[in-house]
């Protein structure tokens, strides 16, 4: 099936899932909202989920596609010592976090230009030989796709039940004094399942 999605920030498991089954195209003519995957992820730390924010700068009706990053904050070197904290003790820590770290120094100026390298990376990582491109134009109701722009959300509320994703679990850092916590950032996955991690992302075709 074709999907129609946001942009994210180390998208969580069920967003990779959609590579995995068709053509995937990448929204970037809307109007942004605030408070969603495009600029954020969740991870695990030792206190529970832990969400990541990257700043933007704040415009009236702004185009995804020209939403700027705001450097006024630390925030690269605060994700950057959230990250070495939660997943250090991971088994794949070392086999992949420098694989993330010029993400935290190098400072691109457009959101979707960074999620869009981190996703390319993602893939890369999970060998997904993905068919995704961005939107050339803003569609209210788009044919031919599943319409997921706004589905997959940090909101309860506004998730809506996703037949074609089944979560699978694995071991994660604090499995000792926490229950499994499903559809983290794809990071988690890495960190804890390695090379196996595409495995791990289930659809149901």
């Amino acid at each position: 099936m074709d999907t129609l999605l946001s942009t994210a920030y180390f998208p969580n498991v069920q967003y990779m899932s959609k590579f995995l089954n068709g053509r995937v195209a990448i929204e970037k003519y809307e109007t942004y909202p605030k408070q969603t995957y495009r600029n954020r992820c969740n991870i695990l730390s030792a206190n529970g989920v832990l969400p990541l924010s990257v700043p933007v700068q704040k415009n009236f009706h702004t185009l995804t596609k020209d939403i700027r990053i705001d450097y006024s904050e630390m925030w690269q070197r605060n994700h950057y010592t959230a990250l070495k904290s939660a997943y250090r003790n991971s088994p794949f820590y070392d086999y992949y976090f420098y694989k993330f770290e010029h993400f935290f120094v190098q400072k691109e100026t457009f959101l979707v230009d960074l999620n869009a390298k981190i996703l390319e990376k993602m893939l890369s990582i999970l060998k997904i030989d993905a068919d995704w491109s961005f939107t050339t134009d803003y569609a209210a109701t788009p044919e031919g796709f599943c319409d997921m722009r706004d589905s997959i959300s940090p909101k309860p509320s506004k998730n809506k039940p996703d037949a074609s994703f089944v979560p699978l679990p694995y071991i994660q850092v604090f499995a000792d004094r926490s229950d499994f916590v499903p559809n983290l950032s794809i990071l988690d996955l890495i960190f804890n399942v390695g090379p196996e991690s595409g495995k791990y992302i289930s659809v149901v075709r």
